[in-house]
């Protein structure tokens, strides 16, 4: 077993084991990204830029701080590329956001001397087991020294809402790097969790004990169990379907689209090539009709009767009904 797991890859599963195997068993290209994703990246990359300059002894000032995330920004926006599911906000909205965050940390933390950065975008993998069978990875935002001399992982974040102390008291994915640096810090030194909620200018700590680490350690393995496990990986409908990337050809929005139109769903088995190129339904139809005409089963069309078997469609079958399609079950 050579797959590599994440806090995103777990999650991912979490939230929806449909979108987990599009992204992680199919691999199927993501050609998108959502607006929220996109201004997270490039408020992340400032801060690394940021501690750059100030670990050479070099801090500019907000304003070219500002400036350099503008530019950035500019020339890596691509609206063809970017979805904005919240139509009512356009994209200089929430380039202002990005805006905001950085000045709020930026005057919150300057002149960014009251630690000492260890690393920024630093990657820890480490295995859960001695065996080397559940092996994790990660990028941590920065890792610092604190005057105490306590060990310090950081995290940014760009959303607007701030977890309850509890949830953050229950936060795996920073846990996980604790357990990946405690290897190479060693499980004596004290270590701190902070996370950095930018746009309401707020900052959480936590920290773990060993026996929480333990308990989370076993957790972890047993979820990453289940996964290999999963042979089906049904959706899991929600309200972040909405920002999801394979929502054109997820069955599960397939039947709502249905629903709401008022017409009969039909499933299709398509080769994993129409899959893994990403055509969407308007594209697919075409190529639908002539699957319809050809000799090989596992690539026509098909629906399940009242009885429970598979009935093959002919092309009359498909512009007949006027059928909603997807590209597969």
């Amino acid at each position: 077993m050579n797959e590599v797991y994440s806090h995103s890859r777990l999650s991912s599963f979490e939230d929806c084991p449909k979108k987990f195997e599009y992204r992680y068993v199919l691999k199927l290209p993501s050609d998108t990204e959502s607006i929220e994703g996109f201004m997270g990246k490039q408020v992340h990359a400032v801060l690394e830029r940021l501690y750059d300059y100030t670990g050479r002894g070099q801090v500019p000032s907000l304003g070219r701080v500002v400036e350099r995330f503008r530019t950035w920004w500019s020339e890596r926006y691509d609206p063809a590329r970017v979805r904005i599911v919240r139509t009512e906000n356009n994209a200089d909205h929430y380039r202002e956001i990005g805006e905001r965050c950085l000045g709020n940390y930026y005057r919150r933390c300057y002149p960014f001397d009251g630690d000492e950065t260890l690393a920024t975008e630093d990657h820890v993998k480490f295995s859960l087991d001695d065996a080397g069978q559940y092996r994790i990875q990660g990028y941590i935002d920065r890792v610092v020294r604190a005057k105490d001399g306590a060990v310090e992982i950081h995290d940014y974040k760009t959303s607007a809402r701030v977890p309850s102390q509890n949830r953050i008291d229950q936060d795996r994915q920073l846990a996980l790097y604790q357990m990946g640096l405690a290897e190479r810090f060693g499980d004596e030194t004290p270590m701190r969790l902070v996370w950095h909620y930018l746009a309401p200018n707020q900052v959480r700590t936590s920290t773990r004990t060993p026996e929480q680490l333990a308990a989370l350690r076993t957790k972890t393995i047993g979820l990453i169990d289940r996964i290999r496990a999963e042979t089906h990986f049904e959706p899991k409908t929600g309200p972040l379907c909405r920002w999801c990337e394979f929502a054109d050809i997820c069955p599960a929005q397939a039947e709502q689209r249905a629903a709401r139109r008022g017409r009969r769903l039909v499933v299709l088995d398509l080769c994993i090539e129409c899959v893994r190129t990403r055509r969407r339904r308007d594209v697919c139809l075409a190529l639908v009709l002539l699957l319809c005409d050809t000799q090989r089963p596992h690539h026509r069309p098909f629906t399940v009767d009242d009885d429970g078997q598979t009935v093959l469609l002919d092309r009359e079958d498909i512009i007949r009904n006027n059928t909603a399609l997807v590209g597969c079950s």
